[in-house]
């Protein structure tokens, strides 16, 4: 995600809102209050409120042009025109949970929060650039981040193979419970398209279940 995110308040003109996405080049921006994020003004909000032009590609330019200073809209603020309440997510989710919710709702970007304050925008540009991972990165995210930093897995005992961000994981561990999670997590490092797990345990302990807070969703 970004973490330098351009906002607007619910009383930001509509005027300058459209120049914050000339200026910024981008499509959409979060509507904050002191609440946190209330809302999403993005240019088809903007459009929608146009009782002008209806053309999508020409109305931020419309509004900017010095022979249309004042262009005519039924709403003045960003309050007015956002879209509300806003799609969000929530910080500690996965790259392929916030992948799941811009297909699910439609949507081109999510602010990220931490609670009901605003830390990021995520879009599908960021997540195109978080599954287009080489392989060897993700071997080493999996060796090293999820199996010993996050499990404690001695990484001496296993055998990580990824192909065209395809995984097979072989060797052995102490328990059935981390043959599981190593599993788990590993598909939900970004950029991996699969997982093929063929590894044993020493302790038969029987698996997490797939609702435990421990365990992350996988993509589907």
């Amino acid at each position: 995600m970004s973490r330098d995110v351009v906002t607007v308040s619910p009383q930001t003109p509509l005027k300058e809102a459209a120049e914050l996405l000339a200026e910024h080049r981008i499509s959409g921006v979060p509507v904050v209050d002191e609440e946190g994020v209330v809302g999403v003004l993005s240019e088809a909000d903007i459009v929608a409120r146009s009782t002008g032009s209806r053309e999508s590609r020409s109305l931020i330019r419309e509004f900017l042009s010095p022979r249309n200073p004042e262009p005519e809209v039924e709403a003045t603020r960003a309050g007015e025109a956002m879209t509300s309440p806003a799609i969000t997510i929530p910080l500690e989710r996965t790259v392929a949970e916030a992948a799941r919710v811009m297909v699910e709702r439609g949507v081109n970007r999510l602010p990220v929060v931490d609670g009901s304050q605003l830390v990021g925008i995520v879009t599908r540009a960021d997540l195109v650039r978080a599954f287009v991972r080489p392989d060897d990165e993700l071997e080493r995210e999996i060796r090293e981040d999820v199996a010993e930093g996050a499990l404690w897995i001695d990484p001496s005992q296993l055998e990580i193979g990824v192909a065209d961000g395809a995984v097979t994981l072989a060797g052995e561990v102490e328990r059935r419970v981390d043959a599981d999670l190593l599993e788990r997590l590993a598909a939900a490092v970004p950029g991996v398209v699969s997982v093929r797990s063929e590894l044993k345990w020493r302790l038969d302990e029987p698996k997490l279940p797939s609702g435990d807070p421990r365990v992350p969703r996988p993509p589907r």
